[in-house]
């Protein structure tokens, strides 16, 4: 068996998704019910805040992107990565699903930059506001500064909504201004 059961009762298949499986509905909900570090915070921290979180991060023409960068993560779940770079089929099977997504709602597969930066600031804002102190460093955040802002959770129920408005928010304009190029 490839296949979950999403939410809202699709079928999902995980080793030959489409755009057509792919529901609004159905990411807003898995990812505010995914803890963030595997669930090594001081509080419940969504997957789907951190998302809103990256998204404020960057320029508004970028935002869409940033909301859906961990949109994988409602099939395939979130692992912590450094088991994710050494799980390569897990990647492959994630990179397929990512291109469902990137299908269904009309975004290029390559990130730009500044999610990828927005989402290092966002890890060190996380690192700072929500984990336990501890002296090691993290070598993926060298030179990257929190942000001015601290987080305070959002409980399951506000971070499925707030994602989930915001994504529709998002659609509109972006959709309305590439068709209006």
């Amino acid at each position: 068996m490839s296949w979950i059961i999403t939410r809202s009762g699709k079928r999902f298949d995980l080793l030959e998704p489409t755009a057509a499986m792919i529901d609004a509905t159905d990411i807003a909900h898995a990812l505010s019910m995914q803890c963030r570090f595997n669930g090594h915070v001081k509080a419940f921290y969504s997957v789907a805040q951190h998302c809103l979180v990256v998204a404020e991060l960057v320029p508004a023409q970028y935002q869409l992107e940033a909301l859906l960068h961990d949109a994988t993560e409602a099939y395939v779940g979130d692992l912590v990565s450094p088991l994710k770079q050494a799980l390569p089929e897990y990647r492959q099977i994630e990179m397929r699903v990512w291109h469902a997504i990137c299908h269904r709602f009309d975004i290029e597969p390559v990130l730009p930059p500044c999610v990828h930066d927005a989402d290092l600031i966002a890890l060190a804002t996380e690192k700072r506001d929500l984990m336990a102190p501890h002296p090691d460093a993290w070598p993926c955040l060298t030179g990257t500064h929190p942000a001015q802002f601290r987080i305070k959770p959002m409980t399951q129920p506000e971070a499925a909504q707030a994602y989930f408005d915001r994504l529709l928010q998002l659609l509109a304009t972006t959709h309305r201004a590439r068709a209006a190029a």
